[in-house]
C-alpha cells in the first residue's frame, strides 16, 4: 500500500504544473471545434430549407 501512496504522489508531483495548461488549452481547442461542427449543421440546414428540401 506504501508503494501505491509513493506512485501517487509522484505522478502528482510530475504532473502539477502543466495539468492547468494543458486542460485550458485543450477545452479551448474543444470549444473550437464544437462551435465549428455547430456552423456546419447550420449551414447544411439553412441550404436545405434554402434549396426547397422536404422534411
Amino acid at each position: 500500500m506504501k508503494h501505491v501512496f509513493l506512485l501517487k504522489e509522484i505522478y502528482l508531483e510530475a504532473f502539477r504544473n502543466w495539468t492547468h495548461l494543458f486542460l485550458k488549452r485543450y477545452f479551448k481547442a474543444f470549444s473550437v471545434f464544437c462551435f465549428f461542427l455547430i456552423a456546419v449543421v447550420i449551414y447544411a440546414f439553412i441550404y436545405r430549407v434554402a434549396t426547397g428540401f422536404s422534411f
